[in-house]
């Protein structure tokens, strides 16, 4: 496996991690995925993360003045790393090594064919491994935003001294039976473009240039994320296994935030998880399932909070 950075971060990638296995560190050819809303500054470089199951793309800015610490930040379902491509840095302006990565068969990352490709085993063991590559200085701090925290919440499981804490963003302690229904039989029968359609009606037949910048993004992410993929992850969101005990015996200190209107998961679930933890529970005002996007500047003012408490 390798990461591809920037050539000045070769020998700080130079050390083997365990059963990852970095194998070499460089820029090859990782461009933008489509045209974003608000275009991302000069702030934020595009990367890929070779891994077993091939390439995954990801963000990543730097901290403004010494690094005080990398965060990796894991996207929700139908998500991508653009998701927080605007976010990153503001969390860099904070002192931060800021990451986010698509995860497997999302947007252009690497999208394997067969629904068992997309167990949550897997998309844990990309969110470790993907921490080994990047944690050149020791554990990260890890955020997953709502599929993207249960996918967290795992690999937190699989793997506690990979991370020095994790952050818990609109998720809830688990899914639940029929959660999906309606979306795995669209995908099932007609694929996940049909899912768009249906859902954005005046879209179809539209040129791009005919809908909002936002449309038309979000458009071409769904069509290119892979529909076993989705599937695999809809699979997941509706297992109603509660793993809240297993994450408290990590011994890792958990954030658990969402907006003030977060719709996704019942916030009561996230209120007590929180509890259940004995974590930090805060709620963001002037958002609702994406304070990241929605309220930018508070949401990185609770992280920064939270990461910076064990901070010299």
């Amino acid at each position: 496996m390798s990461v591809f950075l920037e050539s000045s971060d070769f020998s700080a990638a130079s050390d083997a991690f365990g059963e990852f296995g970095l194998a070499g560190v460089g820029r090859d050819g990782v461009g933008p995925f489509g045209a974003l809303p608000v275009p991302l500054t000069d702030a934020v470089a595009h990367l890929g993360l070779d891994l077993p199951v091939g390439r995954l793309t990801g963000l990543r800015s730097r901290p403004v003045g010494p690094s005080r610490g990398t965060v990796l930040l894991v996207p929700g379902f139908t998500g991508s790393k653009e998701d927080f491509g605007g976010f990153l840095p503001l969390l860099a302006a904070h002192g931060w090594d800021a990451w986010s990565y698509s995860q497997r068969g999302q947007a252009d990352s690497a999208a394997p064919v067969g629904e068992e490709n997309y167990t949550l085993e897997l998309f844990a063991r990309d969110a470790v491994a993907v921490a080994a590559l990047i944690g050149r200085d020791g554990p990260v701090h890890l955020l997953g935003h709502s599929f993207g925290g249960v996918v967290a919440r795992a690999a937190a499981i699989r793997s506690p001294r990979s991370f020095s804490d994790l952050t818990l963003l609109c998720s809830g302690p688990h899914g639940w039976a029929g959660r999906l229904d309606r979306e795995e039989t669209i995908i099932r029968s007609r694929g996940s473009a049909a899912w768009w359609d249906e859902d954005n009606p005046h879209t179809v037949g539209r040129a791009d240039a005919e809908l909002t910048a936002d449309e038309a993004f979000r458009r071409l992410r769904m069509g290119r994320t892979s529909d076993d993929s989705l599937l695999g992850a809809a699979e997941i969101l509706s297992d109603p296994t509660d793993t809240t005990a297993e994450l408290l015996g990590t011994g890792l200190d958990v954030l658990v935030a969402h907006g003030a209107d977060d719709p996704a998961w019942p916030q009561e679930w996230q209120r007590t998880m929180a509890s259940r933890l004995d974590g930090t529970y805060e709620i963001i005002p002037d958002a609702a399932h994406s304070p990241q996007r929605e309220n930018p500047v508070a949401t990185a003012a609770v992280l920064d909070r939270f990461w910076s408490r064990r901070v010299g």
